[in-house]
């Protein structure tokens, strides 16, 4: 059995190519990078942030997971920056979160609401997770990110 046929009998790791659709999360990655150049950026945890930064992000990457309560976070966020794009995970955990950081910085976040919208929709229920966007790439394109396209 090939290698290929084993990893289609596992469902859940096989995604089958999708140009489209990676071409897709790659506009909206870009769109996001375009902003992050101005607007900071809130993750979870560390590997989300490794993850953006690995597929070539250089603006400011706030981690939540920092030993702050949840109201500690948002009253540092919010006297330290205007405008913050929230993109947590779309798992339980990362609902939760969102939902609570949300509400505790209301008026800062919600113009970029629509870019963790879209990228939900984008990852389906393949992946839950930010930290996992950059192999769902591949897995769909057949290639890494090329984040040197972005900056031209």
């Amino acid at each position: 059995m090939s290698s290929h046929e084993r990893r289609r009998k596992n469902k859940k790791d096989f995604v089958p190519l999708d140009r489209e659709r990676a071409e897709k999360i790659k506009e909206v990655l870009h769109y996001l990078y375009e902003i992050n150049k101005f607007i900071p950026i809130i993750v979870e945890g560390r590997k989300d942030k490794k993850a953006l930064r690995e597929i070539g992000f250089d603006g400011e990457i706030i981690t939540f997971h920092s030993g702050k309560s949840i109201y500690e976070f948002s009253e540092t966020v919010a006297n330290r920056f205007e405008k913050v794009i929230l993109l947590f995970d779309w798992d339980e955990k990362g609902e939760e979160l969102y939902s609570k950081v949300g509400e505790n910085l209301q008026g800062m976040w919600e113009d970029f609401s629509s870019i963790r919208e879209v990228l939900k929709v984008l990852c389906q229920k393949e992946i839950l997770e930010i930290e996992d966007i950059p192999s769902l790439f591949h897995r769909l394109a057949g290639k890494s990110l090329d984040v040197k396209e972005w900056q031209q």
